[in-house]
């Protein structure tokens, strides 16, 4: 009798992780969620663990994955992206993990296939990009710290799979939004945070005219590019994909329909949207448009973002004004 695979979420506390967690637990497989904070399993037929690790420690990240069929890799340092340029524990997280789990994992018992790494790499590890839209074939020259982690802990995965230790998966994600899937996930990235300002009556600032782009997609729909990618992976091992919605939408139009959603939702006037001087600190990358052709992971796999933008800022919006209605 076949056994039942084994797929562990490492990070499934987290604002990706906690959405592919709750993707994955719709189907009948052994789940096991694993992050730094404890969390409740999600509801669905999955047989679901979950297990609470600092997964720095070598031995823990061992003992989490051990036995595993498939792992889902969706740890993110404290702080995010920003953090890298000075939090030294940062590297640790963003690479260290990633050295550390291709040299602990082995094939379950009684298996002889190398189990399955997916990874959540980034699209702007490509640095600076030279045109639109990036299809993934274009050199990586990373511009941030945080990027230069995200490429070194793939190409780590992908020499790995060279050597016929793992079979590695990363899918470079967009700009992902949405609305939480578990207590304390919050999207802390952009639109959020914009959201989260309208909300609370501030005028929402750019540090541009609103005409840079971002490729924009929601975190179910980048869920379910997780869970194509472990239906698929024959198509995929060895290489990186690109995940995006391949619009390229316009800062300064997202922003003014978070203000009118926000006014929608709340039922007061929307509030302004204007230009500002960027800090010193901003990187090149915030004021270069960034569409992504995701035709390649879609040929491979049947996937494509469902989702439209104004159905997933809404969302976004209720949720985020239930959260800061809530009582305390």
């Amino acid at each position: 009798m076949k056994r039942t695979p084994l797929v562990t979420v490492l990070g499934a506390s987290g604002f990706v992780g906690s959405s592919v967690t709750r993707a994955l637990a719709g189907r009948r497989i052994r789940l096991r969620a694993v992050a730094r904070r404890p969390s409740a399993p999600a509801p669905g037929p999955a047989e679901t663990t979950v297990v609470t690790a600092d997964l720095t420690d070598r031995d823990a990240l061992a003992e989490a994955v051990a036995g595993s069929d498939a792992v889902i890799h969706l740890l993110l340092g404290e702080g995010g992206w920003r953090a890298a340029e000075s939090d030294p524990g940062a590297e640790r997280v963003n690479v260290g993990v990633m050295r550390d789990l291709v040299d602990v994992l082995r094939p379950a018992p009684g298996e002889e296939t190398p189990p399955l790494v997916v990874y959540g790499g980034a699209a702007s590890q490509v640095g600076v990009p030279q045109r639109e839209p990036l299809d993934g074939t274009e050199p990586d020259r990373p511009e941030t710290a945080y990027d230069r982690q995200k490429l070194a802990a793939e190409q780590l995965l992908l020499k790995a799979t060279a050597e016929g230790r793992v079979r590695g998966i990363s899918l470079r994600l967009p700009t992902v939004f949405g609305e939480s899937a578990a207590p304390g996930a919050g999207d802390q990235g952009v639109v959020s945070a914009m959201v989260r300002r309208a909300l609370d009556g501030q005028t929402i600032t750019m540090w541009h005219d609103g005409t840079v782009r971002r490729d924009l997609v929601h975190v179910d729909d980048v869920a379910a590019a997780f869970r194509a990618a472990l239906n698929h992976p024959d198509s995929l091992v060895g290489s990186h994909w690109l995940i995006g919605a391949g619009r390229g939408d316009a800062l300064g139009d997202v922003f003014r329909l978070v203000a009118r959603t926000v006014a929608d939702v709340v039922g007061r006037p929307p509030v302004d949207v204007v230009s500002g001087e960027p800090p010193a600190h901003a990187p090149a990358t915030d004021f270069r448009s960034v569409t992504l052709d995701s035709s390649p992971f879609r040929a491979a796999t049947g996937w494509h973002p469902r989702i439209p933008l104004p159905e997933g800022v809404r969302r976004a919006v209720t949720a985020l004004a239930r959260e800061r209605d809530a009582p305390r």
